[in-house]
């Protein structure tokens, strides 16, 4: 076990932890997190999706112990009352059906828009396609990450 130092959703969180523990693990068993899905373990559909010092990562494939002294933000930490711009524009265009690799679309989209305000067709496609949904709503995500960069650019919360 190791003492892990990091910032969880802007506060210091310490953690008990075997180094090579997942991140995943310790948000949703240890912290209560459960915002953050488990679905394939090996980092290849994005339902794990955090930020970790401001860049999407795979939490079922990131060591706890690689993240001491890093900032890490969940889907909880994304805004403390539903109102960042993705989430917004998710409700608008009503985007999930089941939900269950929502938390992950969105860290994703989250993501693309502080790199790019404004991004293409394109843009999108390349980053969203490694966060995979069994209820095919892409063109939703699509529209709604369009919808969420004219929100940004409104000056709505990021």
């Amino acid at each position: 076990m190791a003492s892990i130092k990091f910032t969880l959703n802007g506060k210091t969180q310490t953690v008990e932890a075997a180094p090579d523990m997942p991140l995943l693990w310790v948000l949703r068993d240890q912290l209560g997190f459960t915002g953050t899905k488990f679905g394939c373990g090996m980092a290849l559909c994005g339902a794990c999706t955090v930020h970790i010092n401001g860049n999407a990562a795979r939490s079922c494939a990131t060591l706890i112990s690689s993240i001491a002294g890093k900032s890490v933000t969940t889907i909880e930490g994304l805004s403390a009352d539903g109102n960042h711009p993705v989430q917004q524009a998710w409700m608008e265009a009503d985007v999930p059906q089941c939900g269950y690799c929502q938390s992950g679309q969105i860290m994703a989209a989250a993501s693309l828009l502080a790199k790019k305000p404004h991004p293409s067709d394109a843009d999108i496609d390349e980053v969203m396609r490694g966060n995979i949904c069994r209820c095919g709503t892409y063109q939703s995500i699509r529209q709604a990450i369009h919808r969420a960069a004219e929100i940004k650019a409104q000056g709505g919360k990021a």
